[in-house]
């Protein structure tokens, strides 16, 4: 353990202070380059619970850094999780004010809702399969805290993952049914196709991410639980948006979901 106590609140109250004034901050792990995966999911458990304490609800997680890509460019070996509260969820048909965040980017997900808790270690993709009570299209609009020099995984796990905003579609559906290694996407940025893939981006299957996560949660005595909606991460790279943009993503048999952004 690199980061002492008094750091890890510290370091949390200047995160939320970012996110309030729109303004990043320095990369943590400059200032403490032996900082550890483990010192960055203590930051980020603190910053929840200050979300919480000024009136935030915890309605899920997420995972994120699924792509094989990602994770060779940053130099790890697994993803990177985080926390969704009420306070970032949009509805779909809302618009998204640009004014509020920092740098967004958007992603495409598949998320899950669970029926049933998952707790770790041992969780199966069959364990998840058996706890989720129906899937649907999501997007996620990240937004970083922390400037991006010298930032490193440490970080981006430190700050929540990056996760901003969150759209869900209306569209549920029943994963029984569905190979989602196999479900085809299509993301469309202001009419445009800008990019295509399939479910297995994400670890090879989504519903392995969401498995993934069961087990890392255990690590640090957390568990996801029933009525939780998870994000499984994207299966595309994320694209920057500003005033005037428009996304959608469109799942083969899973559906749409779609936002546009307004200063």
């Amino acid at each position: 353990m690199e980061i002492p106590e008094d750091a890890v609140e510290r370091i949390a109250n200047r995160l939320l202070e970012a996110e309030d004034k729109r303004t990043p901050i320095d990369a943590i792990s400059v200032q403490y380059p032996r900082m550890t995966i483990d010192d960055a999911y203590r930051i980020q458990l603190r910053l929840i619970e200050k979300r919480k304490k000024r009136g935030e609800v915890v309605i899920g997680k997420k995972v994120g850094l699924t792509s094989k890509a990602m994770q060779q460019l940053l130099g790890i070996s697994e993803p990177g999780y985080g926390h969704l509260t009420d306070r970032m969820v949009v509805l779909e048909g809302l618009p998204i004010r640009v004014s509020e965040l920092i740098q967004p980017m958007v992603e495409a997900e598949i998320a899950f809702v669970l029926k049933e808790d998952l707790k770790g270690p041992g969780v199966l993709v069959s364990d998840v399969v058996r706890a989720t009570e129906c899937i649907m299209p999501a997007l996620e609009i990240v937004d970083h805290r922390i400037e991006s020099d010298g930032r490193r995984i440490e970080d981006l796990v430190a700050e929540n993952a990056g996760t901003g905003r969150v759209v869900f579609s209306g569209k549920m559906n029943s994963i029984a049914d569905v190979d989602l290694r196999y479900v085809g996407l299509v993301f469309e940025k202001n009419g445009d196709v800008i990019s295509t893939a399939a479910g297995a981006a994400v670890l090879g299957n989504p519903v392995q991410a969401v498995a993934w996560l069961a087990n890392k949660l255990s690590r640090y005595g957390v568990s996801l639980i029933a009525r939780e909606v998870v994000i499984s991460g994207s299966l595309v790279a994320a694209t920057k948006v500003g005033p005037g943009d428009s996304v959608k993503a469109t799942f083969d048999q899973l559906g749409s979901v779609a936002t546009k952004f307004v200063e």
